[in-house]
């Protein structure tokens, strides 16, 4: 399937033809904060950092049609004050909107390594069709999640229409050997009270779950006997009835009044519950950059999706919460975003990180600019360096 419009480039056009830049600055650190157009800054760093980046994610702007402010006190998405400055604006609409997006998934995706992943941000009115551009780039095959995220309370605004409390992130991997720590949310009291029900001579809560699986296998040895029963008319045991007589014979299997086995799951003994795709992460009542999103959803994703010795790009970075989270997750990034705003919010939460963990967060500062050879020579000596 493939999205069709006016003024739609070729894959090699992009690659190509879209030109690089220059940028300023003393690299002399890992992680690297740049000031510049995220296009010609990707397409950059891909003389460094092709298929070494483990994870991307991107808050991208939402075709609002919206000039979004922050004032002294405040940043206001919605209303704003005459003294207010311009943090970013979005009027890119409809298909403009879409190849501006798409230009730089496809840079994006040339910087992703093979165990790589991408989390893109966006709302419900353009991201189906961000998803068919993002099944054109990465594959189809490549899709994981659609995943919704809950972003306020419950709204009641007057249109003929329902509340909206939700966006929608879009997860893919360049290839199936994906980076994935299979992330796990604690169980709560009441999680316990629901699924581990029983409890053991000892008071450990526990449940149990059946040995036996939908399907019959005719000569395999699931369907085998097991204490001189068979598995029920059309299943078979979830794994070699050897196997079930070591469970048994650690007192993991529990035979119920009609002679059934089960086996038995301690409720101490699992990690947890395994995390979903609807999530709740709302946003912050007090941000400090328009748009800004909650750390600790940007750290359930670092967590699955890339290792300690990762990379993590963000290059629509705004207030810098990818870099912050990453940072605290001792994983290395690299942050882009052309707001002089954004930069300044971003710099300052780096600046905050110091104060709470005791130690400098250190990293680069680049611009970008016109040719400098100088400083251009340098910057590059330095990047070829780290990647």
């Amino acid at each position: 399937m493939e999205l069709l419009y006016q003024n739609k480039k070729a894959k090699t056009e992009i690659l190509q033809n879209i030109p690089s830049c220059n940028l300023y600055g003393e690299v002399s650190t890992e992680n690297i904060l740049i000031k510049g157009e995220n296009l010609n800054v990707l397409q950059y760093l891909r003389k460094y950092y092709e298929n070494k980046i483990d994870l991307i994610y991107i808050d991208p702007p939402f075709s609002t049609n919206t000039t979004f402010t922050i004032g002294e006190n405040r940043v206001s998405t919605i209303s704003m004050s005459n003294t207010d400055t311009v943090a970013y604006t979005d009027y890119l609409q409809g298909s403009d909107f879409i190849e501006f997006l798409r230009e730089r998934l496809i840079i994006a995706r040339e910087l992703l390594s093979d165990k790589g992943s991408i989390y893109l941000h966006i709302d419900y009115k353009i991201g189906h069709y961000i998803k068919i551009i993002m099944d054109e780039i990465f594959g189809e095959e490549n899709f994981r999640n659609d995943i919704t995220r809950i972003k306020c309370n419950p709204k009641n605004f007057y249109r003929k229409a329902y509340g909206n409390i939700k966006d929608m992130v879009l997860f893919y991997s360049k290839s199936s050997k994906l980076i994935w720590n299979d992330p796990r949310l604690p169980f709560s009291e009441n999680d316990k009270e629901k699924l581990f029900k029983k409890t053991d001579e000892t008071g450990r809560a526990y449940t149990t779950i059946p040995l036996h699986a939908p399907g019959e296998t005719k000569n395999g040895v699931t369907s085998g006997l097991f204490k001189g029963i068979k598995p029920p008319k059309g299943r078979h045991w979830r794994c070699d009835p050897k196997e079930l007589e070591e469970l048994d014979k650690k007192g993991l299997i529990e035979w119920s009044s009609n002679g059934n086995p089960r086996k038995i799951i301690y409720a101490d003994e699992k990690e947890g519950k395994k995390l979903q795709d609807i999530w709740e992460f709302k946003d912050y009542q007090y941000p400090k950059y328009p748009t800004e999103k909650n750390k600790d959803l940007l750290k359930i994703i670092i967590n699955a999706s890339s290792n300690k010795d990762s990379i993590v790009l963000d290059f629509f970075c705004g207030s810098g919460t990818t870099l912050i989270a990453a940072q605290e997750l001792n994983r290395k990034w690299i942050g882009i975003d052309k707001s002089e705003q954004a930069i300044k919010v971003t710099k300052s939460k780096l600046s905050n990180i110091e104060k709470d963990f005791f130690n400098a967060v250190e990293y680069s500062y680049l611009e970008e600019i016109n040719n400098d050879e100088i400083v251009l020579e340098k910057v590059e000596k330095k990047l070829l360096t780290l990647s």
